[in-house]
């Protein structure tokens, strides 16, 4: 089995800046954009619904006015009914639930800034607006081949507002919690961890969780240097191979983390007399 450069990047703690947007605290966030097939699907879902509000309105109008209905006054109301169907009613939808919609429902998607914010009524109305020539008017082929040639599958609509669509539904991850190596109990009941820097806690965690995908020389290569940088904070370091100690000294101080956490919800709990967690 080959390791990719993606693979390579991920075990060094690296992301693609494509995937990824920074937050106002200078974070780097990893985002998933949903595709431009996908978008399809909750857009036409959320076409047809418009066209279901705006033939439910002609319905009900034949059924109350019939035909001697004043021809101004019902070119107004199907101006409005227009309007409301495919402008008002999407923006609406959009600004109160946070960027969702049925169809973004469906597909498992939400519309945020490209920032990784909440969009708001100024993002939705803009999308709404331009909706219609992009959605309505052409049937979706502008939007289509948009959203085909640009990075985050964003429609014209996008562009213009700021937004992408963010995919919110992820398939769950496997909870996997690494046991201690077989010959380092002896080990484990001497050592001392101390708490590594966050940077350097992260690429560990996401070396041995990519470690399987990686060739044997790769996996060694980068356990040793893992190892390099965190020998500052195992004392004492075991005569082992560089992967098994970090998994040690990974489950060691997961361990004693758990303990200090607690340890402190029993002290505040005898100070407060309230049960932590209720």
């Amino acid at each position: 089995m080959s390791s990719s450069p993606n693979t390579d990047a991920l075990a060094s703690g690296h992301l693609d800046d494509d995937d990824e947007v920074l937050s106002g605290e200078a974070v780097a966030i990893e985002v998933q954009p949903v595709g431009v097939f996908l978008r399809s699907l909750g857009a036409a879902i959320d076409m047809l619904l418009a066209w279901a509000l705006f033939l439910g309105y002609i319905a009900v109008r034949y059924w109350m006015i019939g035909a001697t209905a004043d021809a101004a006054l019902d070119r107004i109301l199907s101006v409005l009914a227009l309007v409301t169907s495919f402008v008002l009613v999407p923006c609406a939808v959009e600004t109160l639930t946070h960027g969702r919609s049925l169809g973004k429902l469906a597909v498992g998607g939400r519309i945020v800034r490209v920032d990784g914010g909440a969009a708001g009524f100024r993002h939705a109305f803009i999308r709404a607006l331009i909706g219609v020539l992009e959605i309505y008017m052409t049937l979706g082929a502008i939007a289509f081949l948009t959203a085909a040639f640009s990075a985050r599958s964003q429609r014209l609509g996008d562009l213009v507002a700021g937004t992408y669509s963010q995919r919110v539904r992820t398939p769950a991850l496997p909870f996997r919690v690494p046991a201690m190596p077989a010959g380092l109990e002896p080990w484990a009941a001497i050592a001392d961890v101390a708490r590594m820097p966050d940077r350097l806690a992260r690429r560990i965690s996401q070396f041995l969780e990519n470690a399987p995908q990686l060739l044997p020389a790769s996996r060694a290569r980068i356990a040793q240097d893992l190892l390099t940088e965190a020998s500052a904070y195992i004392s004492p370091v075991p005569a082992a191979p560089a992967e098994a100690v970090l998994i040690a000294a990974t489950v060691l101080r997961r361990q004693r983390e758990r303990r200090a956490l607690a340890l402190a919800d029993d002290r505040v709990e005898r100070l407060s007399g309230v049960r932590v967690g209720d």
